[in-house]
């Protein structure tokens, strides 16, 4: 379906077209300093485009909240848990439901480690739910920073790579990357590099100049022009847009921004008695609590002089010591998050729940059942429900042919391993080969034809080699396990892999 939306106008007054499917495969690259007009600009673009596709805007300073109010986007508060940012993510994928990610009031670390997860979790979304997104990042130098900052190196890099997978990987995934930014030299080239559309507003730094002229192919000194650009004229450039650089002035938006720029009021009338006004302390100051900084410690002296002829402190009679309390030992810590991934997977419905769901469950009964020690993270999960999905029993994983199994699943993406497994601990027991059903089963499908394409997938890495025995029925080999499966019916309705339970 070919969609365009209206941007604005010329110079000669002729309306300025977005073809909005051609956005989606080719992302947008907006940049414009302080007051150039770029969040007009965003805004313009959704509401434009609302009705046609999902959007989902991060949005640090809380400005695009005011669209739930007209086009039914879901306001998301920053301030939450991995774990929620996760299942949030996945259902806002799942049921297509526009939505704003408000970072407002959180420190810059935490803009970007939230921003980073939620943007991964998009992108992790199980296949069936790729549908078309446009995802809109406000003041992405902040998300994806050319240089490292203050910030922690970690915060940095769940950012950065978050960023890169949405504007490198993310078009095959469904998403659409529209960043915009106040300075092209802070953005980091590789994000930006991707774009091939392009809207160029007022800029005053040579360098960022430069940047955009070479981005736009045009000679440098014509580069001059984004100087002289009003706010709300952009300069466009790219395969949604405009073939050539066309000068765009941005039409009017029906929503409008918490925050607006200031503007000049006339001051109060001239005041009797000013001085008793302002020093005269009003009666609620008394009684409001002042908070004041914390003065810094002071820096450890380094006479050592000093330190050495200070008298001893005098001995404090010890405390009898605190019964700790008992530990638990790790052998019975993976056992309590075996029992519950059991548990998760008792329910027939878990086998086609999103990875981030079942994720944040595990996590809730975790803390119900109060098991110490660090979370697991979401790969960690991952690898241990692919174990769990597999069915294997306690025999053969204690084997050292199960550990080169595992191995052997590293080769392949994390959403494939619970598959590989599947059919690797048949070939280990001798056990007949998995039907198609069980296989759709374990990849989270009701598809009997993806099955058979993921089997021809791990046959085209070397990782099996699938043939069939004189009655028609498959067997599946693994070379390097020097191990094969049983004849088995791809076609079987009735599971003919006994539990790890049995």
């Amino acid at each position: 379906m070919k969609v365009g939306i209206d941007m604005g106008t010329t110079s000669n007054g002729d309306n300025v077209p977005l073809d909005i499917e051609e956005l989606l495969a080719t992302r947008l690259l907006v940049q414009g300093n302080s007051g150039s007009g770029k969040s007009h600009l965003l805004r313009r673009l959704l509401e434009q485009s609302a009705p046609w596709v999902q959007q989902c805007i991060i949005d640090p300073e809380g400005d695009f909240v005011t669209l739930a109010d007209k086009f039914g986007h879901v306001v998301i508060d920053g301030e939450r848990t991995e774990a929620e940012l996760i299942g949030i993510a996945n259902r806002i994928r799942q049921h297509r439901v526009s939505c704003v990610l408000s970072l407002e009031g959180l420190d810059i670390e935490l803009q970007m480690r939230n921003a980073g997860i939620f943007l991964n979790a998009m992108f992790d979304a199980d296949r069936e739910f790729w549908y078309p997104v446009l995802v809109v990042v406000d003041e992405a130098q902040m998300f994806a920073p050319s240089v490292a900052g203050d910030v922690s190196e970690e915060a940095r890099k769940v950012s950065l790579g978050a960023m890169t997978n949405l504007m490198c990987r993310g078009r095959k995934r469904g998403l659409a990357g529209v960043i915009a930014t106040q300075r092209l030299a802070k953005l980091a080239k590789n994000v930006a590099a991707e774009a091939s559309n392009f809207l160029m507003g007022r800029t005053f730094l040579d360098i960022d100049m430069a940047r955009a002229a070479d981005l736009l192919g045009m000679d440098r000194r014509t580069a001059e022009m984004f100087r002289d650009l009003k706010r709300g004229s952009f300069v466009a450039l790219g395969p949604a847009l405009s073939r050539r650089p066309l000068p765009v002035t941005i039409g009017t938006v029906e929503t409008s921004a918490r925050s607006t720029s200031p503007k000049l009021t006339p001051l109060p009338e001239a005041i009797v008695d000013v001085e008793d006004l302002i020093f005269t302390p009003d009666p609620e100051e008394l009684v409001r609590l002042i908070t004041r900084r914390t003065a810094p410690q002071p820096r450890p002296s380094t006479d050592i002089l000093a330190e050495l002829s200070r008298p001893r402190p005098e001995p404090v009679a010890a405390s009898e010591p605190r019964t700790p309390a008992p530990e638990m030992s790790t052998e019975e810590r993976d056992g309590i998050m075996n029992g519950l991934l059991a548990e998760i997977l008792e329910n027939p419905d878990a086998a086609f729940r999103a990875d981030a769901e079942l994720f944040q469950d595990f996590l809730v009964r975790c803390r119900i059942r109060r098991v110490p020690g660090a979370p697991l993270s979401l790969s960690a999960f991952r690898r241990k429900m692919a174990i769990a999905r597999s069915g294997v029993d306690a025999e053969t994983a204690a084997t050292d042919a199960w550990a080169s199994a595992i191995d052997l699943a590293r080769n392949v993406t994390e959403d494939l391993q619970g598959v590989f497994l599947l059919v690797a601990q048949s070939a280990l027991r001798g056990l007949p080969c998995p039907s198609d059903p069980m296989i759709a089963r374990a990849y989270g499908t009701h598809s009997a034809r993806r099955a058979r394409r993921l089997l021809g997938y791990f046959e085209e890495q070397g990782l099996i080699v699938v043939h069939s025995d004189f009655s028609g029925k498959r067997i599946v080999a693994f070379p390097d396990l020097q191990a094969e499966t049983a004849p088995g019916d791809p076609n079987a309705v009735e599971p003919d892999i006994p539990s790890a339970a049995e």
